[in-house]
This record gives C-alpha cells, structure tokens and sequence, in this order.
C-alpha cells in the first residue's frame, strides 16, 4: 500500500516495472494512476533461480533504480550487485513469523554483506536498531509511514450503513481491526480476548483475507454471531467509520499503517506493545497497549472492557490520536523524505 502511495506521488517522471516475487498482483488496483508494468515472477523460473531471473531482467530492463523489498527479493538485490548495478535502494518492513520473535543469524549475515553500500530505508525505530546493530549498515534511512489523514474522516452515514449491512445494532460498541490474516498478525489472540472482554452489547468486525481465515472462522464457532469476517475491503473508509475501537494483537509489527489510518479515523486503540506501535501514539493512550508475556489476553481483555464503558473515554483518545497522525505522520512528508533518498541513489 505505501509503495502504491510513492508510485501515484512521484507521478509521471518514474515508470514503475513490479515483480511479484509471490505471483500475487492485486495491489496494482491501488498505482492505477502510473505508468506501471507487472512481471509475475510466479509464471517465470523458481526460486532456485532468482538470482538468474533477475540478472536476465535487470540487463532487458536496464532500469536506472532498482527497490527492493524485504527478506523475499534478496536475491535481486545479489543478482544487481553481480551485474555492477549500483543504484539500489532497499527497503525492510518487518519479519514475517518464522522472525517473529529471534533473528536468523544466516539472515543477518546475508543482509550484512549484500546491503553494504546500498541505502536502506526502515519505517520504524526497532528495525534502525536492528539494522545498525545486527546487519551494520551504513547507508541507513528512519522514514516514517506517513497517510492522507482526511481520507479517513469519519462518516457516520457510511459507518451507519456498515453496520446495518453486517446486522451489528446500532448501540453496540463495534471493536474493528484490519490486516492481512496471516500468523504473524495473530488474530486468535484477538478472539479470545473479545471472549474475555466484558461488555455487552460488543461486536467484532476483522476487515482482511489470507490464509488463516479459515481457521479463525472455525475457531469463532461459540461467538460467532457477534464476530463478523469481511474479507478484503478496498475502500476502508466506511469500515473505520463504524468501528468504535481499533484492536492489534499482532506478535510482531514495525509501524502498521492501519494504525496510522485508526488514528487518522479518531479511533482509540488497544494493541500489543510490538514494534513501533506505542511510539506512533501520543502518551495518553499508552495505557492500553499490552505487553507480550502471560497475562496479555487478560490485560487487553480488561483494556478493551474498559474503553468499550467509557464513551467520553474513548473519543477523547480518538481525538488525540486524529491531531497526532496528523502532526507526524503525514504522507507529504514521507513521500518528500522517500524522493531525497531515491534522487540520492540515482546521482550515484
């Protein structure tokens, strides 16, 4: 999604090439607005011979600038390096589950030699630490994910309208999350502690798809009812216009942008205390984020029976929130910070 938003607000002067490196190319609605070309690496040789593929593209493409993203498109950034390409900028976003909790110690090695001398960007302060610590890179960029905060002005008509398409009353209290439901996100955490949580009349509204919906479907039997599963939405506005509170239960995260959107959305949020999640809100709403650790279903159980009472509570944090994205996360900035990097690299 944020390198949608680069690709539509660098506009005409880039010309965008996207390999899928999972064959998986619905994000291309989203850069609709560029001049844009997808390579499915899906219908091309295996991953056995990325390096390969990608030496093959990189001399028929003959691209000025090469951005890569994550563990996943390493081998294009080796394939670069072998050919003498020097224009590279890396971009890392966080660890999948198999990283969730302790780094691959091969991993770190790799991304200390391939990504010396390559510029780097990280959204999140825990992935500078890693990056200046672990993988020792020199040419490292902090920049902040960064959103058009008035997209997501609340709408009580299309939050009305939500509702009632998904059969939630009126005066219930609507605790949303949104994100791709995969391990990592752990959303079973986040239905056990809807379980717990002890309010009523509460519902629970998961906005994303992927490969664990079935399982949490299955594991939503008993409540099912008040849990409702909307598969993958493009437009988010009418989802976070009828949610009442933002829930992350996620074992690892650096900087999501569906908490920037929450937030830009007025929405007080109760999350796990993972990446740069409690460093993007303001301090009041630092009491509802949780450690991980034993006790965080019950904990955030309680945060979320607490928030779910407390209406003057819930849309003072909301408030807050909105002035705080807005003051520090706004998408002119990181698009202005992402343009002096890529200008820097292609001058090399």
């Amino acid at each position: 999604m944020r390198a949608a938003t680069l690709m539509r607000g660098l506009g005409a002067k880039y010309r965008h090439t996207v390999v899928a490196m999972d064959g998986r190319t619905g994000a291309a609605d989203l850069a609709d607005d560029t001049d844009l070309q997808l390579v499915d690496f899906a219908s091309g040789p295996g991953p056995g011979s990325a390096a390969r593929f990608f030496r093959k593209l990189l001399q028929e493409q003959a691209p000025d600038l090469l951005l890569s993203y994550n563990w996943g498109a390493i081998d294009a950034v080796i394939a670069a390096r072998s050919v003498g390409m020097r224009r590279i900028v890396h971009h890392e976003d966080g660890f999948n589950v198999d990283e969730a909790q302790r780094l691959k110690l091969r991993r770190n090695w790799t991304r200390r030699l391939v990504l010396q001398g390559v510029d780097t960007i990280v959204p999140s302060r825990r992935l500078e630490r890693i990056g200046r610590e672990k993988w020792r890179l020199q040419r490292l960029h902090f920049i902040p994910n960064g959103i058009d905060a008035s997209v997501f002005n609340r709408d009580p008509h299309l939050g009305a309208a939500f509702r009632e398409s998904l059969g939630i009353p009126a005066d219930a209290v609507v605790v949303g999350t949104v994100g791709h439901l995969r391990k990592v996100k752990n959303f079973g955490r986040l239905l056990r502690v809807f379980s717990a949580a002890e309010y009523s009349p509460m519902h629970l509204v998961i906005v994303g798809d992927g490969s664990e919906r079935g399982g949490l479907e299955t594991e939503a039997g008993s409540i099912d009812s008040l849990v409702h599963f909307t598969g993958h939405l493009s437009d988010l506005r009418a989802a976070y216009s009828a949610f009442d509170v933002f829930a992350l239960s996620s074992d690892s995260e650096q900087q999501p942008v569906s908490l920037l959107e929450a937030m830009a959305a007025s929405l007080p949020v109760c999350a796990t205390d993972v990446g740069d999640v409690k460093a993007s809100l303001p301090g009041s709403a630092h009491d509802y984020i949780v450690s991980l650790g034993p006790t965080v279903e019950a904990t955030m159980a309680d945060g979320l029976t607490r928030l779910a009472g407390d209406r003057s509570r819930r849309q003072a944090l909301g408030a807050e929130n909105r002035q705080h994205v807005e003051q520090y996360y706004s998408d002119i900035a990181m698009l202005s910070a992402y343009e002096k990097v890529y200008a820097a690299a292609l001058s090399r």
